[in-house]
């Protein structure tokens, strides 16, 4: 399968890209900063430079052809401003989604957060709110979507721990929590479960929570 990850260089989306080109499937990384390319190839894939804040449909999409799914894993960053927020954790998720429509591709994979929607943002920092309210305005666009197969994945608090391979995936849905959650989940466990997602038509459609637990990846989707 050919692979587009978009945020190429984010620590999931490397570790995505290793695992996918390790099995033998084509991994294009949309990336920003061309100094980030190399980290790409040595992870086994390819790299495309674009600006997703700057970059049209028509630009995108040309990366999109031919592929069989698109996984959006970029993000704004810990500091960003409120309006890079916005530009990237929700006007960049609908260019894709454009331009995988556009390219004809109709698999399409977000890495969201657990507490997306969260209607008690006490504790959480002004910062992770007004990413969360980002992140929920996508999830919005997404749902409308007839045209793209959609996976959305909410993770826990994300570790850069090498991942034991088994996890807490649950089904989610599009009624925001009451509550948040600091469940914590590796980084390396979030990507075996966006390729055990990629390889399961089925789940489109779906949302998904994952955070650490004792289920084997590719035992803990939920049918």
């Amino acid at each position: 399968m050919k692979i587009v990850i978009a945020g190429g260089h984010g620590k999931i989306a490397l570790r995505l890209t290793r695992r996918l080109s390790e099995r033998g499937d084509s991994v294009v990384g949309i990336v920003r900063n061309p100094h980030h390319v190399d980290d790409i190839k040595k992870a086994g894939g390819e790299a495309v430079v674009l600006d997703l804040e700057r970059a049209t449909v028509d630009e995108v999409a040309a990366a999109l052809v031919g592929a069989d799914a698109v996984v959006f894993s970029a993000g704004s960053g810990n500091s960003a401003t409120a309006a890079r927020r916005d530009r990237m954790d929700r006007a960049a998720v609908v260019l894709v989604m454009d331009a995988a429509e556009q390219a004809g591709v109709r698999r399409f994979l977000h890495v969201s957060s657990i507490n997306v929607g969260c209607a008690d943002e006490r504790g959480i920092g002004e910062g992770y709110s007004v990413y969360l309210r980002a992140k929920h305005a996508a999830e919005q666009h997404i749902f409308a979507r007839t045209k793209l197969d959609w996976t959305v994945l909410r993770p826990g608090v994300l570790t850069d721990g090498d991942g034991d391979g088994t996890v807490e995936l649950t089904a989610g849905n599009r009624v925001a929590p009451q509550h948040a959650r600091f469940d914590q989940v590796a980084r390396e466990d979030v990507a075996a479960v966006l390729v055990a997602l990629i390889d399961r038509p089925d789940t489109a459609g779906r949302i998904y929570v994952v955070v650490g637990g004792r289920t084997p990846v590719e035992k803990a989707i939920p049918v």
